[in-house]
This record gives structure tokens, sequence and C-alpha cells, in this order.
């Protein structure tokens, strides 16, 4: 009978192990893997209930192995996508969300054959660059630097800017900062006049319409805004026109981040 015991302790022992030795993953960091949404994006899907693990809705921070089924609103997902980065001008009236739901969102205007995210945001009257992925790594990489990484727009304004207006703005202005429901000053940036009536900046910080509320703070109204560079991708495409980063694009990217 103890000869029986020890077996069974045995067993389990064994079991315990292999079990062990078997590699888990967050659940945010699968889904964003799969190229499906942001860490944070598929932790937010997790909250919503919209993803469940072999059948069972999920909890946020939840670890589950390569083996398990995960299902986000009816996508079964999977860790074996080809990496893909792709540079877009973005034409005005296109929204940088993946939510169906609303219209001109940028996954029915790419109409990309797997499932790709925008990196950031660029406003829905805006145009300009707009990088897309299914590498979710990268994503948090690039947002979580986001204010230490140049990103450079031509600005066009309803009247002629003055000098000292441009100045004050690049030295910084007080505005809303609708996410925390405050006033800040925006960070010191490089201003350059190219007309009467527009300029370019390069921005270190990525608040929500920061532009245009730094353009509002010196009473000018912003009638044209387009990105044209981030950190070292410059824009060589027309509006509406796609194309994949190259591998030297790439490679330097991989040094920044």
């Amino acid at each position: 009978m103890k000869h029986a015991v020890e077996k069974k302790s045995n067993e389990d022992t064994s079991i315990e192990i292999n079990h062990q030795a078997q590699e888990t993953y967050r659940l945010n960091k699968f889904i964003s893997d799969s190229g499906y949404a942001s860490r944070r994006a598929s932790d937010r899907l997790v909250e919503d209930g919209k993803v469940s693990v072999d059948g069972v809705q999920a909890i946020v921070g939840m670890k589950i192995t390569k083996d398990q089924e995960v299902v986000v609103e009816g996508h079964v997902l999977s860790r074996e996508t080809k990496r893909v980065y792709i540079m877009l001008n973005k034409p005005t009236g296109i929204t940088c969300t993946t939510d169906l739901d609303i219209e001109g969102n940028i996954s029915e205007f790419m109409n990309y054959p797997s499932i790709i995210f925008p990196i950031g945001r660029l406003d829905k009257d805006s145009s300009g660059m707009i990088l897309l992925t299914n590498d979710g790594d990268v994503v948090n990489k690039i947002l979580r630097e986001e204010n230490n990484h140049d990103k450079e727009y031509i600005v066009t304004v309803e009247k002629p800017i003055t000098d000292s207006e441009l100045r004050r703005m690049a030295q910084g202005v007080k505005i809303l900062n609708a996410a925390k429901k405050e006033y800040q000053v925006t960070r010191p940036c490089e201003i350059k006049r190219i007309s009467p009536n527009s300029y370019s900046i390069v921005l270190h910080q990525g608040l929500n319409r920061q532009i245009r509320r730094m353009a509002t703070a010196v009473t000018h109204h912003v009638i044209k805004l387009e990105r044209i560079r981030m950190m070292h991708l410059k824009l060589d495409l027309k509006p509406g026109e796609w194309r994949y980063l190259t591998t030297l694009e790439m490679k330097e990217l991989n040094e920044i981040l």
C-alpha cells in the first residue's frame, strides 16, 4: 500500500513538471503578437468581455499556452503571422481606428488581407504618414518612446502668421490636455516658415490635436495639416498610396528602438 502511494506521488510530480515546462504567454502579448491589437487595446478588449480562451471569457492579466484557442470578437487568433510594416499616406476623412462600425475607418480603407492596425493616430481631418503593422511589440516600443521621436508636419493656417506668433509656439504655449482635462504648456519645438500662412513644425510630443490647439493659442485656425516625417521615415507617397517599409528603413527603425 505504501508503494502504491509513492507511485501515485511520483506520477503527480511528473505531471506537474511537464505542465510547468510548457511555455506560457500573457494574453495581451499573445493578442498583440497575432497582429489584432496593441497590448493596451488588447487589455481593453478583455475588459469589455470580447475575448475568450478555450470558450471561457478571459480576464485581464491571465496567462495562456500556445495550444489554447484565443478568440477575439469572433476571430480565432494565431501567433504564426508574417510580420508586415506599412507606410500609408492617409487622406483626410479616414479615421485611424480598426472599429468597423465607424464610417471611414482605416481597416476598410486599406482592405488588407490580414489584420493590421495603425501605430498611434492621425486626426480624421489631417493627412500624411501613418504606419500600420501586425507587430504588437513594435507598436508598444514606438508608443512608449513617442515623446522622444521626431514627428514633422506641414501646417497651413487661414491667414498670415507673424514671426512672433511662430516664436511663441516654438517656445511652448498653454493648451488643454483633453485626456487629463487640464491645461499644460507644450514642450519647445522647431518651427520654420514656408510661406506667409504656412510653416513646418517638428514635435517631440504627442498630445491630442496638439498642433491645432497650439495654433488656436495664437489665434489661428488650421485649414490643412500634413505629417511628412516620423523619426527617420520620410513620406514619399501620394495621398491614398501605401508601401512596405524597406529593409534599410526597418534596420534603422530597429536601431532606434
